[in-house]
């Protein structure tokens, strides 16, 4: 059915934005609940060995989390393409947000390692259907497009970090203070609030938008070939894969081997997606110019979120074992510490929000390019700080939380440059046909970053401490220079953008 057809839709307002946004803004505040929640106990309890973990080594516990956490945004790529040609937004969000639910409760289960790897790949799949699509519309819901849809974005940011803050609380506190299974069940809890909020709310605030499938004006024969290119691509891409599986280049019998080969799996899906987009996708100059676009922010969405997803990885280890825990007496749970994080957003993302219309209401020129490349600079002074704590942690003092709170304050403010905007970015630059797919591309970055911070972690072995400055200091280099060359890059790219701000 046509998108064009769509039912009018008489328009509830709160703070002048349409109410349909604040029922996105808590489905997402509660499956973001069940996701960072669950995150935040989870290299811990791979790791341990004395409360009923898994008790895997460092490499081991650290390469699972990073391909639990780069499958769950990877998955976002199908996800977008099932929405995009087979169920809708709509449809895709409230299965999706079952399937998490689900695998929650699996997780809640004591049931030994096969069990807990059930229930990790039940979430991921559930991720991938429902992440991109319910950003996808939110866009929807403005497409006038301009500063107000950064600014919804913002505002439906803060949803997301709300559930963070509440479920690195609540599932941190359960898992590492109570039962680890008891923490996994609360999020199982929070993603059933949120299938609930979305079917009650969504039928009466969102009208028929996210119900239909987008058709494209292709003819039969054009949508047969872009199809037959896409196999061809997907062939080409498992050949690659299967022989460098059987040359030994890659080895996925091991977790660490899993986890390399995935990176490599990501990356070459990634550079394959748009070059079919691009060079199958019927598109015109206009829009391959801005599909282009797209790619640059996605490599810079790679490199920032390798960093900041760092978190949940090295920086959780750095917490637990390295950081004075101590708060007027009573030892905390580490995993609070990223609880930091949502906490900033909290309330940072209002006063950035306003910036972006004060600056556009005066004519002030700040393009998304630039933003971009401030998040990275951001990042990389937050890695200036930690090395310095790193060298501290070296003289076996344990240091002051106010190493990582500062860290945690440029992570983000580089991620309010960077991740609301990209959301906005990316759904006002896709071609149509390819808006929930491109999205799902946006989260393949996510993917990618957080598959290398789980392999930068495995680095964190009591037998490589003393490489820690060295380490922390390699990814602030990377991310000062790549940010740098981004801003020289700003005008140029947005020449290509084609008017869109």
């Amino acid at each position: 059915m046509d998108a064009t057809v769509e039912k009018p839709i008489k328009e509830s307002t709160l703070f002048g934005h349409p109410m349909g946004l604040f029922v996105l803004f808590f489905t997402e505040m509660w499956e973001r609940f069940s996701y960072y929640g669950m995150r935040a106990i989870l290299l811990l309890f791979l790791l341990d060995k004395v409360r009923g973990g898994l008790g895997l080594t460092e490499a081991d516990g650290a390469a699972i989390y990073g391909i639990y956490t780069a499958s769950v945004y990877l998955l976002s790529l199908p996800g977008g393409w099932i929405a995009d040609n087979l169920l809708g937004q709509r449809k895709s969000i409230f299965y999706g947000g079952i399937i998490i639910m689900l695998g929650h409760i699996i997780l809640a289960v004591p049931g030994g390692p096969g069990v807990f790897y059930l229930g990790l790949c039940t979430v991921a799949m559930g991720t991938g259907l429902l992440k991109p699509n319910i950003s996808s519309l939110v866009g929807e819901l403005y497409p006038e497009g301009g500063a107000r849809k950064d600014a919804a974005f913002s505002i439906f940011y803060m949803g997301i970090n709300t559930g963070s803050l509440l479920g690195i609380s609540i599932v941190g506190y359960l898992g590492q203070k109570i039962n680890w299974h008891y923490g996994f069940g609360a999020a199982a809890v929070a993603m059933a609030l949120g299938i609930v909020t979305f079917q009650t709310l969504g039928k009466k605030y969102l009208g028929d938008r996210g119900n239909y499938i987008v058709q494209t004006s292709m003819e039969g024969s054009a949508s047969s070939s872009r199809n037959r290119s896409m196999l061809v691509l997907v062939a080409l891409l498992v050949a690659l894969l299967a022989g460098l599986q059987l040359t030994g280049v890659l080895d996925m019998t091991t977790a660490q081997g899993l986890a390399k080969a995935m990176g490599t799996i990501i990356s070459l899906t990634a550079v394959v997606y748009f070059l079919y987009i691009l060079l199958a996708g019927g598109l015109d100059t206009v829009e391959k110019k801005r599909v282009g676009v797209l790619f640059v922010f996605f490599l810079a969405s790679a490199l920032f979120w390798a960093g900041n997803e760092q978190q949940g990885s090295s920086l959780q280890i750095f917490a637990d074992r390295y950081t004075d825990l101590n708060f007027f007496g009573w030892e905390m749970p580490s995993s609070w510490f990223q609880n930091l994080n949502p906490a900033f957003i909290l309330i940072f993302s209002p006063v950035l929000a306003a910036l972006w219309v004060f600056l556009v209401n005066r004519k002030i020129d700040f393009s998304v390019p630039a933003k971009f490349a401030t998040s990275l600079l951001l990042l990389g002074l937050a890695y200036v700080v930690m090395v310095v704590a790193s060298r501290l942690a070296l003289t076996g003092v344990r240091t002051s939380p106010l190493f990582l709170a500062f860290t945690y304050l440029f992570f983000t403010l580089g991620e309010l440059f960077l991740s609301p905007v990209g959301l906005s970015a990316f759904s006002k630059l896709a071609p149509k046909q390819y808006t929930s797919q491109l999205m799902g591309l946006w989260f393949v970055g996510t993917s990618l970053g957080n598959l290398i911070a789980g392999l930068f972690a495995g680095g964190f072995d009591e037998e490589n401490i003393r490489q820690m400055p060295q380490m922390f200091q390699n990814v602030a280099y990377f991310s000062l220079g790549f940010g740098m060359l981004l801003l020289l890059l700003a005008k140029p790219l947005k020449k290509w953008m084609g008017g869109i701000q």
